[in-house]
């Protein structure tokens, strides 16, 4: 017996009688169809993800600046009972976390209650003091949240982390809806499944609900890097699917407190900047002297309320993996309830007691940096050498406050297109959740596929690929009437 939950089947066996009863109607269908049909559709998918330009940079990456993330046309499906579940308890979290984050910036209620102790915050890299006493609009910081959900045991769902600062993916969750469509419409013509495609309208209500007191038609921008950024084609994307501008730092400018763009009709308000740049990048005069990427005197006019920054400067002190074990906490201190969705158990290496366990049994976890994302400066112990144990137990002893770690999850598992034919590989799940005036989300999210033979690594950067998520709009079967 498989040792991991399997989406699609409840058995070993593929026999319909073994397949759960959301996936029945699509794995009928998925039967019914020649393997040289589904094989051009996959070459059709990769040459127009091609065409279009849906590619993600590597940086380092010696064969070239761009790879195309691999698309499985095997869908993830969601049944809407699951995804009410789930929804409820995404609200909850990222409603938490906002209220933490401003809690951290103004009475730090929750450090003078002894929940978290004050050099996890003060002390954390990510934290800006700078930020300390600002009023952002609606009191909102993360405006929107990328968290991230794997399966696990007989199917429970567990947070494994939350993206707060500038989170990327949903531009593949849009593409990827509207390839399925394209390549297999029979399917979308006879069953229900929720629509994503209105994410960027709900996107564009979120940010302008969110522009500076006294602004009743802000000007939005997306604010990018540039063209050599890895999520760049999610920059483009979001500015055009929104019809608002694309712009650089370079084509901003501060002037009498107030942030303007420069346009060929002359200077132009800005209100909202929807920002994929990081913190340290956002204003040379408050940050990093050498940015080239930012605003001079962007921070002056976020402190006079002026301009609404998304994600808010000082969120990433929520979304990192030391603060990452008390967001549990932060639910019962700030809303007075039980998490609906569980932590993953996590060993604070920062401990003695936990930093002796770890160091124990390196070669049964998962340890991660802090700061590290991507799915880089991490050990996954089951999958490692005796080499990089040793080399990952040096780390540890040197800088034991740098790392956590947590039990190996078997992650479930969805069946997935490989050389070998169908064939299943681990997955994880990244709705986006928005908030503003209110707290909203598309049905669905991105679904990221460990491509790999027994990989648990899902990051695009670490050679996983994406399928198309299906949140079913009934309660019943898959295809079936009520």
């Amino acid at each position: 017996m498989a040792n991991f939950f399997n989406e699609m089947t409840e058995h070993e066996t593929d026999t319909p009688a073994g397949v759960r009863e959301h996936y029945r109607d699509f794995h009928q269908w998925l039967q019914q169809q020649p393997a040289d049909t589904m094989a051009r559709k996959r070459a059709e998918a990769d040459l127009m993800f091609r065409r279009v330009g849906i590619t993600f940079a590597v940086y380092g990456d010696h064969a070239g600046t761009e790879r195309l993330i691999p698309f499985d046309t095997i869908p993830r499906i969601i049944p809407a009972a699951e995804w009410a579940q789930m929804q409820t308890g995404l609200v909850q979290r990222v409603k938490a976390l906002n209220m933490f984050i401003h809690d951290i910036y103004h009475e730090q209620n929750i450090i003078k209650a002894g929940i978290i102790p004050a050099e996890q915050i003060f002390r954390n890299a990510q934290y800006r003091p700078e930020m300390q006493g600002i009023a952002v609009a609606s009191d909102i910081y993360a405006h929107i949240a990328g968290v991230d959900i794997v399966r696990a045991g007989q199917g429970e769902f567990y947070v494994l982390e939350d993206n707060l600062r500038v989170p990327s993916g949903v531009s593949y969750m849009l593409e990827d809806r509207k390839m399925m469509m394209r390549l297999f419409p029979e399917l979308f013509a006879r069953n229900k499944i929720a629509p994503v495609d209105h994410y960027p309208d709900m996107l564009l209500d979120n940010l302008r609900s969110v522009a500076p007191l006294g602004v009743d038609d802000p000007t939005v921008v997306v604010m990018t890097p540039g063209m050599y950024n890895s999520a760049y084609f999610e920059h483009a994307f979001l500015a055009q699917q929104m019809g608002v501008e694309l712009v650089e730092g370079k084509d901003l400018f501060v002037n009498d407190n107030l942030v303007y763009m420069r346009t060929t009709r002359g200077p132009k308000r800005v209100d909202v900047i929807y920002r994929r740049v990081d913190d340290d990048f956002l204003d040379p005069l408050a940050f990093r002297a050498d940015s080239s990427l930012g605003v001079a005197g962007l921070l002056s006019v976020y402190r006079a309320g002026r301009v609404t920054l998304a994600n808010a400067i000082g969120t990433g002190v929520a979304d990192d993996k030391s603060v990452y074990p008390y967001v549990p906490d932060m639910i019962e201190f700030y809303l007075s309830e039980s998490p609906i969705l569980n932590n993953v158990p996590t060993y604070q290496c920062r401990k003695p007691a936990d930093l002796s366990y770890v160091l124990a049994n390196l070669a049964k976890l998962v340890v991660k940096e802090v700061h590290g994302a991507g799915g880089y400066g991490m050990l996954v112990g089951p999958a490692s050498n005796q080499a990089q144990i040793e080399d990952f137990r040096r780390r540890l002893l040197a800088n034991p406050g740098g790392y956590i770690a947590q039990p190996t999850l078997a992650l479930s598992a969805c069946p997935t297109y490989v050389e070998s034919g169908i064939a299943p590989r681990h997955i994880d799940l990244r709705p986006f959740v928005l908030s503003g005036k209110h707290i909203s989300m598309v049905p669905g999210g991105l679904t990221r596929v460990a491509l790999g033979d027994g990989s648990l690594v899902v990051n695009s950067s670490q050679g996983g690929g994406t399928k198309d998520t299906w949140v079913l709009e009934k309660t019943d079967a898959f295809g079936g009437d009520q």
